[in-house]
């Protein structure tokens, strides 16, 4: 089950004013049975064939007939459901079989799988061998469509006035749309904050990537609240350089060192391979710009003539290099690499692997946003030495933090 987002929660406390552990129970036993009853109206849209007031799609001579009450037991107590039925009385709930009152785990469980990737099918098999209960397909679909105003919440939050570090890549993935099979990318930003805490500050879905999608991604962000970024952490990614000068034109920006060396070493023989990334190690540990310059012209003199794209490459991006090789090891080892949003991804394809073609863009989002909440749950602790690290930022960008350290 995915976690409610910490603005969320917030705003419940804000809005409830709890005065006691009771009253939160009390608070989540409503909202736990309000979902039950909106999966209850859900199920009864599938085995209709249409929603409720949407008459245009209605293909049956079959109607809604009111409710009848139940008393269920779930994790969260015993309290009373509307059942919905159907006039001629063809409708057989699964959420809440006929002559069942225990409910608990089931609603949670199908979500659960959903996020960790399962197929319908298996989701369907899962549910049966555990309770018994027929979940099909459009049925898992209605149950995980519910998420989709929290996901739009949660895409839409406000975020915190200023991130030191903030990290972009896209993703990609396959979808269908009136019967063709388009490409998608799944634009992801990661941002750091002033404390050194990790954060998901959203997931676009678009076209391939073009610096006018990833303009309007950090246009976005300005709007929620970011005032200004320290440094952008991207890989070589199309059109991302000029969205980010024309967005934020304070902010420096650093090339992942380490997707650099690869693209370098996609030019060398394999027989040269470990010399030449041996005297590379020369140019990328230098202790300042000017030694690295001096490291870089060595390995030109001794390795250009014979792979000259893979020096060329470090030159033309030399701009988006060199921030790098200003700041300490603690630094360093935080804009090295962009292996901490590649992690995120390596989660999303773990979840996705089962789906070559997801079935709409909706279907992308909400497995991409239950497998972020997933992510963000283990992320506990703050960057190791982040203390050091604030103090070196506060002072090579001297008055752009320490008005949001008050």
């Amino acid at each position: 089950m995915s976690a409610i987002p910490k603005e969320v929660l917030k705003e419940i406390i804000k809005e409830n004013h709890f005065e006691n552990v009771g009253e939160i129970y009390s608070y989540l036993k409503d909202a736990f049975k309000d979902l039950i009853q909106e999966m209850l109206e859900a199920e009864l849209d599938v085995s209709l064939g249409y929603s409720k007031n949407d008459s245009a799609n209605k293909n049956t001579d079959n109607v809604r007939n009111g409710h009848t009450k139940k008393t269920v037991k779930s994790q969260f107590g015993t309290f009373e459901l509307d059942i919905p039925k159907d006039r001629k009385g063809e409708h057989v709930p699964q959420i809440v079989p006929k002559y069942k009152r225990d409910i608990s785990g089931i609603e949670e469980k199908v979500i659960s799988l959903y996020a960790r990737g399962m197929t319908t099918r298996d989701i369907h098999d899962q549910i049966k061998d555990l309770y018994g209960i027929e979940v099909s397909a459009d049925m898992v679909s209605k149950i995980t469509e519910r998420i989709v105003p929290e996901i739009k919440e949660w895409q839409n939050r406000p975020l915190e006035s200023i991130y030191p570090f903030v990290f972009m890549d896209a993703i990609h993935y396959k979808i269908r749309e009136d019967g063709h099979i388009l490409n998608r990318a799944a634009y992801v930003v990661l941002g750091v904050n002033i404390e050194g805490n990790k954060d998901i500050l959203g997931i676009w879905i678009g076209e391939n990537e073009s610096s006018k999608f990833w303009l309007g991604v950090l246009n976005e962000l300005k709007n929620r609240g970011v005032e200004d970024i320290l440094m952008f952490c991207v890989d070589g990614l199309t059109g991302l350089k000029e969205a980010i000068q024309a967005a934020y034109p304070k902010s420096e920006i650093q090339r992942c060192i380490i997707h650099q060396l690869r693209n370098s070493f996609k030019y060398v023989s394999y027989k040269d391979l470990k010399a030449f990334s041996k005297d590379f190690k020369e140019v990328y540990r230098a202790v300042n710009e000017e030694v690295a310059l001096e490291e870089l012209y060595k390995l030109k003199d001794k390795w250009g003539e014979q792979y000259p794209y893979a020096i060329r490459s470090w030159e033309n991006n030399w701009d988006v290099l060199s921030p790098f090789f200003k700041y300490p090891a603690e630094v360093r080892k935080i804009i090295y690499t962009t292996n901490i949003i590649e992690g995120v991804h390596r989660q999303f394809r773990k979840v996705t692997k089962a789906k070559s073609v997801f079935p709409s863009d909706s279907s992308l989002e909400k497995m991409l946003y239950l497998a972020a909440m997933n992510v963000m749950k283990k992320w506990t602790m703050r960057y190791r030495n982040w203390d050091q690290v604030l103090s070196q930022l506060a002072i090579m960008y001297e008055g752009r933090i320490d008005k949001y350290l008050l």
